[in-house]
C-alpha cells in the first residue's frame, strides 16, 4: 500500500514537473532571444538617428560618434548611402545575427553581433528552469514519502488490528490516526472486537450450562436405571439394562462432543516458549505502569514451553495487568514455573488484593469492584480454557491470578517425539 500510494504521487509529481518545466523552459529560452534581438535594434535606432542627425548638418558621416552603440565582438553597417557603404568593426562571422533599421535619409543601418552569448544565456536560462523542476520534484518526492508513510502506517496498524481480532485479540485499541475514515474503522474495530468478547464469553457460558444440565439428568436417569436393572421382573430388568447402555452411550458421545468442540477452539495452540513470548507480550504494559510510578517485573526459565494460542495469551496477560494497573498497587510481578502437568503463569500486585465477597464471583461477567464492564476476567478464562487450560485466582490477598497452560503434546515439539529407526541416536 505505501509503495501504490508513493508511486502515484511521484507520478503526479513527476507529470505536474514537466507539463510546467517544458512550457517555462521554452518561454525563458524565447525571452533571452526577443531580449537579445530587442537590444540590437535599439542600438540600430539609435546609430541611425545620430547618423541622420549628421546629415541633416551636412556634416561628413563620423562612425567613432556611434563606437560606444557597437556590440561587443559585433559590427556597424551602413548601407545604401551615396557615398558608398560603411563598416565599424568586423564581422562576426557565419554565426551572427542582425537587426536592420532604415535612415530617414538614405541608406540602412545594420548593428551585428555573434550568436554564442545569446546561447550562453539561453542555456544558463534552461539549466535554471532544469534545476527549478528537479528541486520541484525532490520536494515533491519528499512530500510523497512523507504522506505515504502517514497514510501507509495507520492502514497497516488497522490490518494489525483486524488480524489481532480474528485471532482471538478482542482488547480495544486506543489509537487513532486522525483521519476520519480510519478513525471511524478503528471504532468498529473495538465495537466488534467487544461484540465478539462477548458472545464468546456467551458461548461458553452456554456450552457449560447445556453440559451441566445434560450431565446432571443423565446421571439422575443412569440412576434411576440401575435401580429398575435390580427389578425381579426379568423383562423390567432386561429393558432397563438396554436403557442404561444406551444412556451411557450417550454420555460417551456427549463427552466426546464437548471434547472435539474443545479440540476445535485449540485448533491453533502450539508450543511457546515463555522465556522468549512473555517478554513480548508485556513490554507494551510497562510504559503504562512506569506512567503511575510502578514497575512490572518478570520471571521466566529458559526453555519453559506451553500449549496456547499466543493470542489467546497475549490477551489474557492483558487484562490481568490492566486489572493489575486499575485495582492493585505496587510491583507487578509476572512469573512463569512448572507445575504438575502444567506450566504456570503467574500475575501478582503489591495492592490490597481482591474483597472476600467478591473473590467468589470474580470471574462472572459483570461482576467488578471497581465500576469496570466485569467482561473482561470473564473472557481471559473462556480464552484460556479454549486452549484446554485454566485461570483461577490463587491469593485473593495481593491478588494472584494463575494461568495453568497444558505442556506440549510430544508431536508438537520436534525435540520431544520419540527417535525412529531411521533418526540418529
Amino acid at each position: 500500500m505505501r509503495r501504490r500510494i508513493l508511486q502515484s504521487t511521484l507520478l503526479a509529481v513527476a507529470v505536474t514537473g514537466v507539463a510546467l518545466g517544458l512550457p517555462l523552459g521554452y518561454t525563458a529560452i524565447t525571452v533571452v532571444h526577443d531580449v537579445t534581438h530587442r537590444d540590437l535594434a535599439n542600438r540600430a535606432r539609435q546609430v541611425a538617428a545620430q547618423l541622420d542627425n549628421q546629415l541633416a548638418d551636412h556634416q561628413q558621416i563620423d562612425l567613432a560618434a556611434v563606437e560606444v552603440l557597437r556590440p561587443e565582438g559585433g559590427q556597424i553597417r551602413i548601407t545604401g548611402l551615396v557615398s558608398g557603404d560603411r563598416e565599424l568593426g568586423v564581422s562576426p562571422g557565419p554565426d551572427e545575427m542582425s537587426e536592420t533599421v532604415p535612415m530617414a535619409q538614405h541608406g540602412k543601418v545594420t548593428v551585428a553581433a555573434s550568436a554564442a552569448p545569446k546561447r550562453t544565456d539561453q542555456l544558463e536560462v534552461a539549466g535554471v528552469v532544469t534545476l527549478l523542476v528537479v528541486l520541484s520534484v525532490g520536494i515533491g518526492a519528499t512530500v510523497a514519502t512523507v504522506t505515504a508513510r502517514r497514510l501507509a502506517e495507520p492502514l497497516r496498524h488497522v490490518a494489525d488490528r483486524a488480524a489481532r481480532l480474528g485471532a482471538g485479540d478482542f482488547r480495544p485499541d486506543p489509537r487513532r490516526y486522525r483521519i476520519n475514515e480510519l478513525d471511524k474503522l478503528a471504532e468498529a474495530l473495538d465495537t466488534s472486537a467487544s461484540a465478539l468478547a462477548q458472545l464468546l464469553q456467551r458461548e461458553r457460558e452456554l456450552i457449560g450450562d447445556v453440559s451441566h444440565q445434560l450431565r446432571s439428568r443423565l446421571t439422575a436417569m443412569q440412576l434411576r436405571l440401575e435401580s429398575l436393572a435390580m427389578h425381579a421382573d426379568g423383562a423390567t430388568a432386561e429393558d432397563a439394562n438396554a436403557a442404561l447402555e444406551q444412556a451411557e452411550r450417550l454420555s460417551t458421545v456427549l463427552d466426546e462432543l464437548l471434547a472435539a468442540a474443545h479440540a476445535a477452539r485449540a485448533v491453533d495452540a502450539e508450543p511457546v516458549d515463555l522465556a522468549a513470548q512473555l517478554p513480548i507480550m508485556v513490554q507494551e504494559w510497562r510504559a503504562s505502569l512506569r506512567q503511575h510510578g510502578r514497575a512490572l517485573r518478570l520471571r521466566a526459565p529458559a526453555g519453559l514451553l506451553a500449549r496456547a494460542t499466543p493470542s489467546r495469551l497475549r490477551e489474557t496477560l492483558g487484562v490481568l495487568l490492566d486489572n493489575a494497573l486499575r485495582h492493585g498497587g505496587g510491583t507487578v510481578h509476572v512469573s512463569a514455573r512448572s507445575g504438575d502437568a502444567m506450566v504456570v503463569v503467574e500475575v501478582t500486585d503489591g495492592g490490597t488484593g481482591v474483597p472476600e465477597d467478591l473473590a467468589a464471583h470474580i470471574f462472572e461477567r459483570g461482576v467488578s469492584g471497581g465500576g469496570s464492564t466485569g467482561v473482561g476476567l470473564a473472557l481471559a478464562r473462556a480464552l484460556v480454557e479454549a486452549d484446554g487450560g485454566r485461570l483461577e485466582l490463587s491469593v485473593p490477598k495481593t491478588a494472584t491470578f494463575s494461568i495453568f497452560l497444558p505442556v506440549p503434546r510430544a508431536d508438537d515439539v520436534p525435540d520431544l517425539r520419540w527417535p525412529t529407526e531411521a533418526s540418529p541416536r
